[in-house]
């Protein structure tokens, strides 16, 4: 049988085991300490954080009815590949009316150079009948001279020299008409010449603004089918084949899901340290803990998003509550993770900011960078519609060299 401890024994024991709870808080305070001052003071996070992506929308840039659509929501879609055709009978007919009169004006206009050399040949012959006419009359001149003197001695009759006054004033007046004449052809191939002076068929105004209609009717024809600005990945689709639409009428949209970023809505206390270029690890919901994406800080919004909500919050009542603020930090992914693990617009996410090196540019004042956002599907529409302009032109000028090429 054991003899019960003593009250001396049972002290000792009860002070030894308070030294070792009190030695265990001290080395827990000293790790928590440490790991704060070596650690987590250097990192900042928040799982107030969601994928984002640049959402394009599709609308028509012409009025017309839809006659055929060619891809559903979830479809992935490439840039330029088609995706809504309307009816194009009405941009067929204008196209053609167009080229028609593109054809007139030119055949016109290669009239009006040619008629230059023929109002020339013109001048010519008027300013050869002047000549005529005028040598006609010096010659009248002398006949009436001679005349004069010879009817004084009566070897030329009264009679003839009044014909001879007739035939002075007879080409008298054929030399005014000649001047006349000269005169009205000088005019008209001046005002021909007004019309082709200094430029050629391809460059004639009447021609330009036929150009200008062909064009216009060209691209119009060309935007009856509508094509994929962008890759992505169609949502929202709520065009209808048989629905008649209007320019600007939202059709569908397209996520850009190859390029997407992460808006992270950190504390206002936790943004002092942050900096452009700082690393940020991303924990996506979709992947759980073991997949991370790299990341950095590219951008920090301007305000809080309390500032630009639809009904900002009115803080000059008299029931005002101070919250702390969140303001939305840009954080871009590194592409080859983002094709390996695809993310969706809106997930969760977790975002830790390594905030150690903070020697970069200050949240908000980052250099501007060049547009990440452009389309190339619609350059060639007028490429194609001025190769087809060049060809009527061509066709319907003459041929190179020829007198309707000349001014």
């Amino acid at each position: 049988m054991t003899e019960p401890s003593s009250p001396s024994s049972r002290g000792a024991r009860r002070r030894s085991l308070l030294g070792v709870f009190a030695l265990l808080l001290l080395l827990g305070g000293l790790a928590s300490t440490g790991y704060y001052w070596f650690i987590s003071r250097h990192f900042e996070s928040t799982d107030d954080a969601y994928v984002a992506a640049n959402v394009v929308p599709v609308t028509p840039q012409i009025t017309g009815i839809v006659r055929e659509v060619t891809v559903r929501d979830t479809d992935h879609v490439a840039a330029a590949q088609p995706l809504v055709a309307l009816d194009d009978a009405d941009a067929r007919i204008a196209l053609d009316a167009a080229e028609a009169q593109l054809a007139h004006t030119v055949r016109e206009i290669r009239t009006v150079f040619a008629n230059n050399d023929t109002l020339r040949a013109d001048v010519a012959v008027r300013q050869a009948d002047l000549a005529q006419a005028d040598t006609q009359r010096r010659k009248a001149e002398d006949d009436l001279a001679t005349r004069k003197a010879l009817v004084v001695s009566g070897a030329v009759g009264k009679e003839e020299l009044k014909h001879a006054e007739i035939a002075l004033a007879a080409a008298e007046a054929m030399v005014t008409a000649a001047q006349s004449g000269v005169h009205a052809a000088q005019e008209r191939l001046s005002a021909n010449q007004a019309m082709t002076e200094g430029t050629s068929i391809e460059a004639h105004p009447s021609v330009a603004q036929a150009v200008a209609r062909v064009r216009e009717a060209y691209v119009n024809l060309a935007r009856c089918q509508i094509a994929a600005p962008v890759t992505g990945q169609v949502v929202r689709r709520t065009v209808q084949v048989g629905q008649r639409v209007q320019p600007g009428t939202p059709l569908l949209s397209l996520v850009t899901l190859a390029h997407v970023w992460v808006d992270a809505n950190f504390k206002e206390v936790q943004l002092g340290e942050m900096r452009i270029g700082q690393p940020v690890k991303v924990h996506a919901d979709v992947y759980g803990d073991d997949v991370v994406y790299d990341g950095e800080i590219v951008g920090f919004s301007a305000g809080t998003g309390a500032a630009f909500a639809l009904l900002p919050a009115q803080n000059a009542t008299g029931n005002w509550i101070k919250i702390v603020q969140r303001v939305p930090v840009r954080i871009e992914l590194n592409p080859e993770q983002v094709a390996a693990r695809p993310l969706r617009v809106g997930l969760s996410v977790l975002a830790t900011v390594d905030i150690q090196d903070s020697s970069g540019t200050p949240l908000g004042m980052a250099p501007a960078e060049p547009h990440l956002s452009a389309t190339q599907v619609f350059d060639g529409q007028r490429e194609h519609a001025d190769q087809r302009i060049a060809e009527i032109i061509s066709a319907h000028r003459g041929p190179p060299g020829s007198a309707t090429n000349k001014p």
